[in-house]
C-alpha cells in the first residue's frame, strides 16, 4: 500500500468509502437510465429534458447545501444529500409520469452522467483537505479520483450485466431497467448511514470559521476573500462542462446503441474499461504536477484528451471507435485530481465546502443545458455525430483560456 494511504485516518477511509459507494450507483444507472426513460414512453427530446432538468435540481440543491455545509455541519449536510438521492431513485422507480419525473430529478440528486453530481464531492474534498497535510493532498485526491473511476466502471459493468441476465429470464427489459433505479434507492440509503458515522473531525475548525467570519467584506454564497479567484475558476469549469455534458455517459452508451447496436451488456463493459483507464490516469496526476505545476498538469493531460474525443464518431467500426474513446478515457482524468487540489490549494481553509460547492455547482450548471440539446440531436439521424465535436471544441477552449488567466496564481506548494 502507498506510504499516502497508511497515513490515512479512519474518517478518511470512511470517505473514500462513501466515494466508492455513490459512484457505483451512478455507474450503474448511467448506463441504462434514457432506455429506462424511453422504454417509460418518453422521447429522445423528453429524456433530454429530465436530464437536463435533473441537473438544473442538482444545481439548487448543491448550492444549499455547500454553501453552508462549513458553518451548519458538513455530516449533516451530506447525510441530507444521500437522503435526496435515495428518494429520487424510489420516485424513478414507481412512476412514469413526465412531471413526476421532472419533480423528483430537480428535487433529487439523480447523476445520468455515472459522474458526481450533487453536494458530496465538494464538502467531502473539504474535510479531506483538513484530514490531510498540504504536501500530500494532490496525491490523496488521485487515490480519492482512482476509487471514484473503478467504483463507476464497476456499477457500469453491474448496471449492463444484470439487465442482460434479468432479461434472459422472464423478465421484461422495463423491469430489469427498474431493478437497477431501485438499487440505487438503496444504495443511497446505505450512503446516509456511512456518512452518519463520521466524526467531529470533518468539521471547520473553529479558529478557521472565526477567521473566516471576521473578515469585513461582504459574504457572498459562504465566501468572502476567496472570492474573486472562485468566480474566475467558476467561469471557467461551467465551459468545460457545458462541453462535456453533451456526452455524458447515458447519452454515450445510446449513441453506440443507434451507431452500432450496441446491447447494454457491451455497453457496460465497454464503460467499465472505460472508467477503469480513467482511474489510474488520476495517479499519474500527482507525479506529474509535482514536475510542472497544477494548471500546466490540467491543460497538457486535457487537451490531447479532447482531440481523441472529437475523432470517436469518425471512426468508421465499434471496435475502432471504442479504440479511441479507450485512449481518450486513459489520459482524461488526469486534470481531475489537479483541478481539485488547486481549487483547494487558492481558498482560504474555512471556505473550502463553500468554494468546492460553488465550482461543482457551475459545472453542474454548464452541463445542464449541454444534455437538452444532445438530445434534440440524437434524434435526427444525421446529426447524432455532433454531440462529439462539439463537446471536443468546447472543451479545447476551456484549456486554452484556462492557461492564459491561471497559470501566474500558484498554490502555496509550488511557490
Amino acid at each position: 500500500m502507498p506510504t499516502v494511504l497508511r497515513t490515512l485516518t479512519s474518517d478518511a477511509w470512511l470517505l473514500f468509502l462513501t466515494r466508492f459507494t455513490r459512484l457505483f450507483a451512478y455507474g450503474s444507472l448511467s448506463v441504462i437510465l434514457v432506455f429506462y426513460l424511453i422504454g417509460l414512453g418518453l422521447s429522445e427530446s423528453q429524456s433530454g429534458l429530465v436530464l437536463t432538468l435533473t441537473l438544473a435540481g442538482d444545481i439548487v440543491v448543491s448550492l444549499y447545501l455547500t454553501t453552508r455545509a462549513d458553518r451548519i455541519g458538513r455530516r449533516r449536510m451530506l447525510i441530507a444529500g444521500a437522503v435526496l438521492m435515495a428518494g429520487a431513485g424510489l420516485v424513478f422507480a414507481f412512476t412514469s409520469n413526465l412531471l413526476f419525473l421532472i419533480f423528483a430529478g430537480t428535487i433529487g440528486v439523480i447523476s445520468p452522467s455515472g459522474h458526481e453530481v450533487g453536494p458530496f464531492l465538494s464538502i467531502e474534498q473539504a474535510a479531506l483537505s483538513h484530514l490531510v497535510p498540504s504536501a500530500s493532498r494532490t496525491e490523496v485526491f488521485a487515490w480519492y479520483t482512482l476509487a471514484g473511476s473503478f467504483a463507476t466502471a464497476l456499477g457500469a459493468l453491474f448496471g449492463g450485466a444484470v439487465t442482460q441476465q434479468l432479461q434472459r429470464t422472464s423478465m421484461t427489459p422495463m423491469a430489469s431497467y427498474r431493478a437497477v433505479v431501485l438499487l440505487y434507492a438503496a444504495l443511497g440509503i446505505g450512503l446516509a448511514c456511512l456518512f452518519a458515522r463520521l466524526s467531529t473531525l470533518v468539521e471547520v475548525s473553529s479558529e478557521s470559521a472565526q477567521r473566516a467570519s471576521s473578515v469585513p467584506l461582504l459574504r457572498f454564497l459562504g465566501l468572502s476573500q476567496s472570492r474573486n479567484t472562485v468566480l474566475r475558476l467558476s467561469g471557467l469549469f461551467a465551459l468545460d462542462s457545458f462541453g462535456g455534458g453533451f456526452v455524458v455517459q447515458s447519452f454515450a452508451a445510446y449513441w453506440f446503441y443507434l451507431r452500432f447496436g450496441a446491447e447494454p451488456k457491451t455497453l457496460g463493459g465497454i464503460f467499465f474499461w472505460a472508467n477503469v483507464f480513467a482511474g489510474i490516469s488520476a495517479l499519474l496526476a500527482s507525479r506529474l504536477s509535482n514536475r510542472i505545476g497544477l494548471v500546466r498538469t490540467m491543460v497538457v493531460t486535457h487537451l490531447p484528451s479532447n482531440l481523441l474525443l472529437i475523432l470517436v464518431p469518425l471512426m468508421p467500426s465499434l471496435f475502432l471507435a471504442v479504440l479511441v474513446l479507450l485512449l481518450r478515457f486513459s489520459i482524461s482524468q488526469m486534470d481531475v485530481p489537479a483541478r481539485q487540489s488547486y481549487t483547494m490549494a487558492v481558498v482560504e481553509a474555512g471556505e473550502r465546502s463553500a468554494a468546492g460547492g460553488f465550482t461543482g455547482v457551475t459545472r453542474t450548471t454548464g452541463a445542464a443545458i449541454s444534455p437538452l440539446l444532445a438530445g434534440f440531436l440524437l434524434a435526427r439521424p444525421s446529426l447524432i455525430n455532433f454531440p462529439f465535436f462539439i463537446a471536443g471544441t468546447v472543451k479545447i477552449v476551456y484549456d486554452l483560456l484556462l492557461y492564459c488567466s491561471f497559470r501566474k496564481l500558484r498554490p502555496t506548494e509550488e511557490q
